[in-house]
């Protein structure tokens, strides 16, 4: 995911789980606080930049919140079932019966 980019929308962010959104959220901070010190000492070239991890910040920010509250679903984590286990466990009691 591209902090900062037009990519960046609510839709990708809900495939997203927690733990990732908020290390996600933790990049575009540290940029944000790297950004804004390349503005004090005149070294920033694009300001657009900031007004962009800016909003991605918010948009990480009212992800997380909407999932608090039960607005927006939580991303359900993949979950990868092993059919031959499920058929070998249930051939266990039937042998022992």
């Amino acid at each position: 995911m591209a902090i900062g980019s037009k990519n960046l929308t609510p839709d990708e962010l809900d495939k997203i789980e927690d733990s990732v959104l908020i290390e996600e959220l933790k990049k575009a901070k540290e940029e944000l606080f790297n950004l804004r010190f390349q503005s004090a000492t005149g070294q920033l070239e694009s300001h657009g930049r900031l007004r962009a991890v800016k909003r991605d910040i918010a948009r990480i920010y009212t992800i997380i919140r909407e999932r608090e509250l039960g607005i927006r679903a939580v991303a359900a984590p993949a979950v990868v079932a092993a059919p031959k286990a499920k058929k070998a466990a249930a051939a266990a009691p039937a042998e022992e019966a």
